[in-house]
């Protein structure tokens, strides 16, 4: 058995898991704005669990950003700014006395759909993450792979090619603007809409015209369709996964999975693509489902 955490901005949940996948608990709270008040909040998690449970058990935590392996700090977390350049999964083996293994959210989530999810068949498993930001993590042999920085399947913060940019009318001295999260992300899709349209709508009030044939939406889920196919033909271009599973609350909305596979063979080499587009067995909770699988041996 394994105990699993996601630490998210606003909620951390936590799961413990048979060998063969079973959940034998869930539980979600509310996520303490304050670095410390999150650490006690897992502990306390943790000793009520082996009192209930009457035994140690392995701890894995996922949470947004990574653990720098420069500086063992964690880096690329603004959305989860308490943590952001502490030493999270070394004040948390401070707190339990023992190993704590953490890593990426995203990079979780991948993980557990490659072990017993919607990729378990597969060999190269890409997770998406499409959300109020994007990410991505990179599974191979059910191990991630993280590279020697930390950042290994973090496409979203890839700079757009040039023409779509200049197609949108980029004109801006932020870096960050330019990148794929800025033209993809349920933020951006929302920020772009209703600079055009002088509209206040979520990214999902915008799909939900788009359903309607509303023409200003449908011009604009066009456009982000061709977008999202040319930002994954680059993922495929270097790593050629066997299969793209997508989450995140973005891709909730998104129908037509089929029609961006077929988008997709426009701009990747040769225009074939053979790989396959899922959505996760698990949903939301393939996060800290993949938190509990982690350990030594899961990571490259």
């Amino acid at each position: 058995m394994q105990i699993g955490f996601d630490v998210g901005a606003t909620k951390i949940e936590s799961v413990v898991l048979r060998e063969n996948g079973e959940e034998t608990h869930r539980t979600r709270k509310e996520c303490p704005k304050d670095y410390f008040s999150i650490i006690n909040s897992i502990k306390n998690t943790v000793v009520n669990l082996e009192k209930e449970f009457n035994k140690t058990l392995p701890v894995g935590v996922c949470h947004p950003g990574v653990h720098s392996p420069q500086t063992g700090l964690v880096k690329n977390a603004p959305n989860c700014m308490w943590i952001e350049k502490k030493p999270f999964q070394k004040h948390l083996r401070e707190a339990l006395g023992r190993e704590v293994f953490c890593e990426n959210d995203a990079n979780c989530f991948a993980l557990s759909e490659a072990i017993d999810g919607s990729g378990k068949h597969y060999k190269i498993v890409y997770g998406i993450i499409l959300g109020s930001g994007v990410g991505g993590g990179l599974v191979i042999d059910k191990k991630i792979v993280t590279g020697p920085n930390g950042v290994a399947g973090e496409w979203g913060h890839n700079q757009m090619p040039y023409h779509l940019a200049k197609k949108e009318n980029l004109d801006s001295n932020f870096q960050s603007n330019g990148e794929i999260e800025s033209f993809i992300s349920g933020l951006s899709l929302a920020k772009r809409f209703n600079n055009k349209h002088s509209k206040n709508l979520k990214a999902n009030e915008i799909f939900e015209l788009n359903r309607k044939h509303d023409l200003d939406a449908k011009s604009f889920i066009d456009d982000f369709k061709i977008n999202l196919a040319i930002s994954l033909s680059l993922i495929i271009n270097i790593l050629d996964p066997d299969v793209f599973i997508f989450g995140g609350g973005l891709s909730n909305e998104i129908d037509f999975l089929t029609e961006i596979e077929s988008m997709v063979k426009k701009f990747v080499i040769g225009k074939e693509y053979e790989g396959v587009f899922l959505k996760p067995k698990f949903g939301d909770a393939s996060g800290v489902r993949g938190a509990a699988r982690l350990g030594r041996m899961s990571v490259y």
